[in-house]
């Protein structure tokens, strides 16, 4: 299947409905995912990207239906991950002397995967390619969200292949911004957000302010995943910049494990004391033993704070909240603050090791925390609804 996206360009990638888990297990994706890779036909002939390594076969066989791969001049790969690259492998045994333009960290990653030498054009930042009469103008994205990631500007269509960012893992039919839900497709583009590209907050500000300094018009931006931005493509670049500075909402998460329901009813009283003090602020409860990882991830993204509760469990505490903690800390979320609580029944070391891992990851501590003894009775679970009304008032 291939769609048209102007006179010049059309989209040539892969949408996969079934993708449920990406890089590796880490990445939920439940609305599935797409790999967009895109044809330019001017005087000269350009492949933007391919598509992951399980459809390269595919990939192929289809893009020979749409084109002579003979008349394919340049491949353009702005990023070297398999989900971008995985093609190539199939497509260089048909051309195998096409020149490929990238970054040099892309051929030393491109490399390092596939372990062929071929055709390798680098290029850097302000780099031009002339294809007629538009021009591909590179520029480095390092760290957007690999070493060796670039965009690629199309002049005459105002089109910016932006690679991951501004992205989403979202499988539709519909290819663009305008054609599909809009609380989908912000949901899925802030999770992408929340849960990749948060590390790099402040190159993610300092690149949009040098391509906005360019002066380059922006009428389209094509991503690597999912929709592609034609209706005031501008409004996405404005949402990056907002999660990029520090981003926060009037809500606060409560993320908790339980083993007999102690710590689940205090997480609970919590909640209710929280909502007593102040009604405005929203209030998010997640047992991180059931619920989806990356989805709790990007509910403390939106949050100004969190509180983490967990039972001692030998002397430390639960698998599920030591693993949401170390996502936490390797996100390097900022101005957020934190408090935990958990119920124990016999040494009850569980609350100050949540709390030393969330100074660890950067949060404000702003309490020593909340113990229960066994499971609370109705005195402990007052206790934990005055804690929540402290907590929000702290804030």
């Amino acid at each position: 299947m291939s769609r048209k996206i102007t006179e010049k360009v059309t989209w040539v990638g892969k949408i996969d409905w079934e993708l449920k888990k990406f890089h590796g297990n880490e990445l939920s994706t439940h609305r599935g995912s797409s790999y967009n890779s895109y044809l330019i036909r001017d005087k000269k002939t350009v492949l933007i990207d391919t598509v992951w390594k399980p459809f390269a076969d595919e990939f192929v066989r289809n893009l020979k239906k749409e084109i002579d791969l003979n008349e394919i001049d340049y491949i353009v790969i702005n990023h070297g991950e398999i989900d971008h690259s995985g093609a190539l492998v199939e497509l260089m045994r048909e051309i195998p002397d096409t020149p490929i333009y990238c970054t040099a960290n892309a051929v030393k990653s491109l490399k390092g995967h596939y372990h062929h030498d071929w055709n390798f054009v680098e290029v850097k930042t302000g780099d031009t390619l002339d294809i007629g009469e538009s021009k591909l103008i590179f520029i480095e994205a390092r760290m957007l969200h690999w070493p060796d990631s670039m965009f690629t500007y199309m002049t005459g269509e105002n089109i910016l292949f932006s690679n991951d960012a501004f992205g989403q893992h979202y499988a539709s039919e519909q290819l663009f911004n305008d054609q599909v839900k809009q609380d989908e497709l912000y949901y899925e583009a802030m999770k992408y957000y929340a849960n990749i590209l948060t590390p790099f907050s402040g190159f993610v500000t300092k690149k949009i302010k040098e391509v906005m300094d360019m002066g380059l018009p922006i009428d389209i931006i094509c991503t690597s995943h999912g929709i592609i931005w034609r209706d005031n493509p501008l409004q996405i670049v404005n949402k990056y910049l907002e999660w990029a500075d520090n981003y926060q909402e009037n809500q606060i998460t409560i993320i908790y494990d339980t083993m007999w329901n102690g710590t689940r009813r205090m997480a609970e009283a919590i909640a209710e004391g929280i909502r007593s003090s102040d009604d405005a602020v929203v209030v998010k409860l997640y047992n991180a033993s059931k619920y989806d990882k990356n989805d709790i991830i990007t509910e403390v993204f939106k949050s100004k704070a969190v509180l983490v509760g967990s039972p001692t469990i030998n002397r430390g505490i639960s698998f599920s909240i030591s693993g949401i903690l170390e996502m936490i800390k390797g996100l390097g979320f900022k101005n957020k603050k934190a408090a935990a609580f958990g119920a124990y029944g016999w040494s009850g070391e569980g609350v100050k090791v949540i709390n030393e891992e969330l100074k660890d990851a950067g949060f404000e501590v702003i309490d020593d925390g909340l113990r229960a003894l066994w499971n609370p009775d109705e005195q402990a679970l007052q206790q934990c609804g005055e804690f929540g009304q402290r907590f929000v008032r702290s804030l």
